[in-house]
């Protein structure tokens, strides 16, 4: 009775999938939300096909973009890198965007920031992504991003309710998306960065 409670309680995060996606970016992410009572991962895309990520892995479709129209339990939208990103994807920024309008955090890592700025979420916000002078190459003719100057060289920033991070810092994404969901203690979150950067010593 009491597991049955603490799954009612539980909030959604979606990983919003796209053919060729990144296993590896957000892997240490949803593993760690997976451990806590309060949250439940789900698969989301513009269809039900399954996607087969980069590493090979076939994944089954929770829901459709066009099925989720209800954000009231919705904690998180979590973008890996994909192959696809460079594709139109105009369906999944309107639903990022609706998501990022009630106030829903987003989190993007690779590829993902470079469709984050083709479609002006990081316009006035302090972000990174890959190495800054391909991601500005990507963006260059892109009439909706202006955020050039907001750019940061970093592993991993959080801002306004945005996490961006480059392809080497799937720890630091885990560690953002961790302190935003408050998922563990700030002690805990802090500890495991460290065990997981650096390795077990003594």
């Amino acid at each position: 009775m009491q597991k049955k409670e603490l799954l009612s309680q539980e909030k959604e995060v979606l990983l919003l999938l796209t053919d060729y996606w990144a296993d590896w970016e957000a892997s240490h992410a949803i593993v760690g939300i997976n451990m806590v009572p309060q949250y439940t991962v789900k698969t989301i895309a513009l269809d039900k096909e399954s996607k087969v990520s980069i590493g090979g892995l076939r994944v089954e479709i929770d829901y459709t973009l066009e099925e989720y129209q209800c954000f009231d339990n919705l904690a998180m939208i979590i973008l890996t890198g994909s192959f696809s990103w460079g594709r139109d994807n105009n369906e999944i920024a309107d639903f990022v965007k609706k998501a990022n309008d009630s106030n829903i955090p987003i989190a993007a890592i690779c590829g993902a920031t470079i469709f984050l700025g083709r479609h002006g979420f990081l316009n006035n916000i302090q972000h990174t992504g890959d190495d800054l002078e391909y991601f500005q190459d990507q963006l260059i003719n892109e009439e909706n991003y202006n955020g050039h100057e907001h750019f940061l060289v970093a592993q991993s920033i959080n801002a306004n309710g945005i996490i961006t991070a480059n392809e080497t810092a799937s720890l630091e994404f885990a560690r953002e998306i961790f302190r935003t969901l408050e998922v563990y203690e700030k002690e805990h979150i802090d500890l495991w960065y460290e065990k997981f950067k650096n390795g077990i010593s003594g």
